[in-house]
């Protein structure tokens, strides 16, 4: 399906993808343990998590001014490295101060990372073809999940909470030299030329379509819920549910070893079936978890593996006709300015709901944690937003291409 240069293009964007999930999800399974070295309570835990995000959604944003003048692959080495240096800073942080700091510092770069490599994707694999490719870069949340971070939590175990993130900035430094050498340059987007773009034109080109508008409704729909539940999955699962801080590397493994398999089924399916269906039964299957997680009380270990890893399976599973969903919104001469502010969106988004769930939930004396079922209820009624949203949202290019006319329609 795919020819040489596209598996390596392929597999490059994907351990990319990796760098940033790893950096982003070591955070939850180490929050009991940062919790605990720096005596902070979950609304400054969640700090943590949202800076991030506030800073990525931030630069996201900003860069739909200049994304689409660039050379992708400049574009994307650029900001891995930033990326990767502020990966390091973070592992060097003596204080939560400065760990809160350093991950600003991160998200400013690591924000507009995943819009570059769907962007690049989008450029490189026709419409038909989308969903299979962006099935193979879903799998990097199962190496993720399967590697990087139960490997992360075994240096956090054996040295202390800045071993993984200097590991995975001196690899993501590495991986930096294989991209410059082995990913061509992305210049087509440039051929044609366009007149010159102020920044208020835009995001009045974008807000006035009124397609691309339900799509960044959408996406922020998705992640909103999802990232409620997210930041304090590992502490609930923990405090509430009963598992140790050494067993919860096993849940991302069984969570990663399920999604594995079936990101890419999930892709080839929505080439197959079409992407609003295949999201929409992923997303209605999402909310079992979301209602039963946010609920656990004391439980076996069999029980919390199984829910989480279809949690991730159906979590995971929607995101790849989704992100394959919104990237058929663009074409490629405007793809790049409006991913980037997809990507800000998700992370403004996933930024506030963090916040958000950050005040709900609180944990008593013994560190249960509190009003996690509020939270769950919250993502539930995002998924229904997120469905009803996606149903309106019409691709652009591909086989089922509209016309000019239609195209044109869309606009406004």
């Amino acid at each position: 399906m795919f020819s040489r240069q596209e598996k390596i293009l392929l597999a490059l964007l994907a351990s990319i993808q990796f760098s940033s999930i790893v950096d982003f999800m070591i955070m939850m399974p180490l929050g009991p343990q940062l919790m605990r070295n720096f005596s902070i309570n979950p609304h400054q835990f969640g700090l943590l998590v949202s800076s991030y995000t506030f800073c990525a959604g931030i630069t996201g944003f900003l860069a739909a001014f200049f994304m689409d003048k660039l050379d992708r692959k400049q574009a994307l080495l650029t900001f891995f490295i930033g990326f990767s240096v502020g990966t390091v800073a973070c592992g060097l942080a003596p204080s939560y101060e400065t760990l809160l700091l350093a991950r600003g510092l991160t998200g400013v770069f690591g924000g507009v990372l995943g819009s570059l490599v769907l962007s690049i994707v989008s450029d490189s694999i026709s419409y038909e073809r989308r969903g299979s490719a962006m099935g193979v870069i879903m799998t990097s949340f199962s190496m993720a999940s399967v590697l990087g971070v139960p490997f992360s939590l075994f240096l956090a175990n054996i040295f202390s909470w800045h071993a993984p993130f200097l590991f995975l900035g001196g690899t993501s430094l590495f991986l930096c030299v294989l991209v410059g050498w082995k990913v061509p340059a992305m210049r087509s987007h440039l051929i044609e030329k366009r007149p010159k773009e102020s920044p208020i034109r835009v995001l009045t080109r974008v807000l006035k379509n009124q397609n691309q508008r339900r799509a960044l409704l959408f996406m922020s729909s998705v992640m909103f819920g999802h990232f409620a539940i997210i930041p304090f999955l590992s502490p609930s699962l923990v405090s509430n549910a009963g598992m140790s801080e050494a067993q919860l590397p096993l849940m991302y493994m069984a969570g990663g070893v399920c999604t594995f398999f079936t990101s890419p089924l999930m892709g080839r399916f929505a080439d197959r079936f079409g992407k609003h269906t295949v999201f929409l039964w992923c997303a209605l299957l999402t909310i079992i978890p979301y209602y039963v997680i946010t609920h656990l009380n004391a439980t076996p270990l069999w029980g919390i593996l199984l829910i989480c890893a279809f949690f991730f399976v159906t979590s995971g599973g929607r995101m790849v006709p989704a992100t394959a969903l919104v990237s058929g919104t663009a074409l490629p001469q405007t793809r790049g300015s409006f991913m980037s502010i997809v990507s800000s969106a998700q992370q403004l988004s996933s930024a506030l709901s963090s916040y958000i769930a950050g005040w709900i939930v609180t944990s008593d004396s013994t560190g249960r944690m509190l009003n996690y079922p509020i939270v769950g209820y919250v993502a539930i009624a995002f998924t229904f937003v997120a469905i009803f949203l996606s149903r309106r949202i019409l691709a652009i290019e591909g086989q089922d291409t509209p016309n000019k006319t239609e195209v044109a329609a869309l606009e406004h």
